[in-house]
Parts: C-alpha cells; structure tokens; sequence
C-alpha cells in the first residue's frame, strides 16, 4: 500500500473515533458545538474514504482508455469533500442562529469531561493536519492537501469550540452557539477554496507559476530555440506541458531532437515529475537573416553586411556573407572584426556550422562635381526602352570615374520587379554604348 493510501487509511480512522466520541459527549452535554464538530467530523469521515478510494484510482497507471493517467480522481474526490462540507456548514449555521435568537433553548453542561473531550480532539486534529501536510508536501497530492487544510480547520474550529464552553461556564451560555457559527463560517470558507482550486484543475486552468517556471527554464537555453507555444495543465499533483518550438529551417533531424530534448530536460528540472512533450518547427530563412543582421549591428567596425547566404553542405549548416569595414583599416584589425563578427553570429545562430566573411572596404567619400555628357546617347536608350525621355539626367565627374544619374517615370501597376528589370537593362546598354561612363544610378518612380 502507498504511503498516501496508509496515510488516508489513518484519517478514515481517526475520522471513524473523532464522530463516535464528539457526538456522545456533544448530546450528553447538550452542546451545539461538540455537536456541529462531530458533524463536521462525519464530513471527514466521508472525505477520507473518498480519498483513500481516490487515491487506489489516481495510483493506476496511464491506460488505453485514460492515456493522461487518472489523477484527477484526487480532485474529484477533493471537490466532493468541498460539498459536503458545505452542507454541514449550512446546517451548523441554522442550528447556531435558531439558539442565538431564542428560537431554541437549551443548557450545555461543562463537566470536566466535556473539556477532556475538547482536548483530545484538539491533540487529534492537530496530529492529522501536521501528518496530511507533510506527507502531501512530499508527494504532491492534492487529496491530501485538500485534508491538511481540512483538518486545520478542525482545530480551529476544536479550538473555538473549547473558547466557546469556557464562556458557558462563565456564566455566558451564547458562548456555545457562537462557536458553533464560527465552525460553520470556517468550514463554508474551507469549502470554497477547495472548490476554487480542484474546479480550476478539472477545467484545466493554466497553472501560473510552473508555467512561468517553464518558460524561464526554455528562455536560458540557447537562444536558436524559438518558443513558439506553451501550454499546461496539472492533474494529481503533477505537471503536464505542451510545447513548439522553431530551430533554423536548414537544421537537421538530429538537431531538432536534440533542441526538443534540451527542453524536455530544462522544463523537467525546473518542474520535476512533468511529463513535457515538445513539438519542433523549422524556423524561416527569414528568421536566420534577421539575427545574423542583429549579430552586425552589435561589431561597432561593421558598417554594412549584405550576399547573407545560408546552404546545407553535407548536413552542415554554412553561411557566407560579405562585410563593409571602414577602408582606413589594416588587414589585421579587419580580421579582428571578422572574427568578433563571426563570434556575435554564433551567439545568436549557435546551430552555423561554418562561417565565411569576405571581407570589403567602404567606399570613403569623395568630391565631386557636376559636368556635362553625353545626354543623347542616354535619352536615346531611354526612349528605346520606356518609349519616353528620363524624368532628369545628370552627370558626375568623381574619383571613380563619371556617373550618371537618371529617374525614370514608370507605369504604376508595374510590379518593382518589372521595374527593377528595365533599370537593369538600361544600365547594361548603357556601359555597353557608352564606355566612358563609370557608373550608373537609375532611379524609378510611378508615372
């Protein structure tokens, strides 16, 4: 038999001893406290059975027909106590009203036994709700937790009990029935939190904190694992988690498994007993392009990146991809900042098997000046492509040679590729016909 069925097995018969002795005492010395007490104590009793029931079923484990296991016993038979609990409470509260008011005339005797009786429930009730509390703490079970505040609550309510007959004895006789109410107020307001929190766990309300102890536990992991969806449950004390995740589109199988079992093992340690399962999704290109473009905008001497290229070679994951630096440089700091470039990349994408920089100086700037050129041969190539003469043209004389600068008014509904198409060919003739021309900048625009 497991720990938590002893331990229930325990309650059921205190539970059996707790009814049987307050019950004779309470009608022997005609006090409504005693008496709601053993009525409360009958509740333990059918609570702790429910319980020791319970858990033989929440114990079973996963079948066909139950592929979650059944943990969720222990919360049924939780709220079922939640019922019961608060039946009893509603008949205290109308048998305490109806003396208080005088509805109802009775003399409670307060022999010393009556407060022998008071103090040996008081010894028992503590013992249960120091046992239930510890061994739920160290099994998780909500059953037995849901006991341990049930039977705090029978202290309390023990306690108030004992208050209540000392007053009696003082020649107060109300001093009965209003421990008697406040039994019914503790055990309504037990009934309600116990109803809150085993609803929430039937209806599968997100648990709050392990579900943000998940997801600290998946953000400390390698930041190329992308959460993309979490979602928990609980049920008997355990955890049960839902997660996606994106790697880089070009990773391979073994990777994705190694990336889902990374975090099946992180979310484990941080909510241990969990049964996680992770689904993974390749991430975009995109995604990948993005961070390798955060990775450079970090390298102060990185001025531009631009060819970002990602290939698979083989199962291994290589990028290229060509970097401006600052012209002034020496081959030696460039290299420098290549491979502190090249580091800041594998923080971000750790999955890169292989980088390759190709390495470019920036263009400094230089003076130039306008002149004239040869505005024919350019509106002529112009008007044979788009059919109209250039919006403006002119040119630069400048360290690199001429160039011209020419705006083309296009067709709107053109697509930019289109558009992009014609500006190429019109460069290409360009050089072609007109030789001495450097460079050429063409600028489209809609009509």
């Amino acid at each position: 038999m497991s720990v938590q069925r002893r331990t229930a097995l325990v309650s059921v018969a205190a539970a059996v001893g707790l009814v049987v002795l307050k019950l004779t005492v309470g009608l022997a010395a005609n006090s409504l406290g005693l008496v709601s007490e053993a009525v409360h104590s009958g509740t333990d009793l059918v609570a702790a059975l429910l319980t020791f029931f319970a858990l033989g079923v929440s114990g079973r484990p996963a079948d066909p027909s139950h592929q979650y296991g059944h943990g969720k016993a222990e919360h049924l038979a939780a709220l079922a106590e939640a019922s019961f609990l608060s039946l009893a409470s509603v008949f205290i509260a109308f048998q305490a009203v109806e003396r208080l008011t005088g509805s109802q005339t009775s003399h409670v005797t307060t022999s010393p036994y009556v407060f022998l009786t008071i103090l040996v429930v008081i010894a028992v009730d503590a013992t249960r709700a120091m046992l239930s509390w510890r061994v739920s703490r160290r099994t998780g079970s909500a059953a037995l937790a849901a006991n341990a505040v049930h039977f705090a609550g029978d202290l309390a309510g023990s306690v108030a009990v004992l208050v209540g007959l000392l007053f009696v004895r003082a020649g107060h006789p109300d001093g009965d029935p209003w421990a008697a109410l406040f039994v019914a107020v503790l055990v309504l307001a037990s009934a309600a939190r116990l109803i809150r929190v085993n609803v929430d766990v039937l209806m599968d309300r997100a648990p709050l904190g392990a579900e943000a102890a998940a997801r600290a536990a998946i953000d400390e992991l390698a930041p190329d694992i992308e959460l993309r969806r979490l979602r928990m449950r609980q049920a008997g004390g355990r955890q049960f988690a839902d997660v996606v995740i994106g790697v880089a589109a070009s990773a391979g199988v073994g990777q994705g498994h190694a990336a889902a079992d990374s975090v099946e093992a992180a979310v484990q340690r941080a909510l241990p007993g969990s049964d996680v399962v992770v689904h993974v999704e390749p991430g975009s290109e995109a995604d990948t392009r993005e961070r390798v473009h955060a990775a450079a905008a970090a390298v102060p001497a990185v001025r531009e990146i631009h060819n970002v290229s990602l290939v698979e070679v083989g199962g291994r994951n290589e990028l290229s991809l060509h970097v401006k630096l600052p012209g002034g440089m020496t081959l030696a700091e460039a290299h420098d900042a290549a491979e502190e470039l090249e580091a800041a990349i594998r923080s971000k994408v750790p999955l890169l098997d292989t980088i390759q920089t190709h390495l470019e100086p920036l263009t400094e700037t230089s003076e130039g000046r306008e002149v004239p050129g040869d505005a024919a041969v350019v509106q002529r190539i112009v008007v044979e492509e788009t059919g109209q003469s250039p919006v403006s043209l002119r040119f630069l004389r400048t360290d690199a040679g001429l160039v011209a600068y020419l705006t083309l008014a296009l067709d709107p509904t053109a697509s930019l590729g289109e558009a992009h198409s014609l500006a190429s060919e019109i460069e290409a003739r360009l050089r072609l016909e007109a030789p001495e021309i450097a460079d050429v900048v063409v600028h489209t625009e809609p009509a």
